[in-house]
């Protein structure tokens, strides 16, 4: 449960380190973008972090059904 916690947090701390890193590129050397390579590596994290969020909501949403159906009978 920790680490589904974590990955919620996580989908909204990425976008804010990859806006950082995206200003300290441009004014560090607007020339070469370095930062598309810590783009690649924060949004497959990202990525995988959504997959963990959308697998627990599925698992409760299905406890829930499974209580909900289990309450009436």
């Amino acid at each position: 449960m920790h680490s589904t916690f974590n990955a919620v947090r996580f989908l909204f701390v990425a976008p804010a380190i990859l806006l950082f890193l995206t200003v300290v590129n441009w004014m560090t050397s607007p020339g070469e973008w370095w930062v598309q390579w810590a783009a690649l590596g924060l949004g497959l994290a990202w990525f995988f972090s959504l997959l963990r969020v959308i697998k627990a909501a599925v698992v409760l949403g299905g406890l829930a059904a499974l209580m909900a159906y289990l309450s009436k009978r």
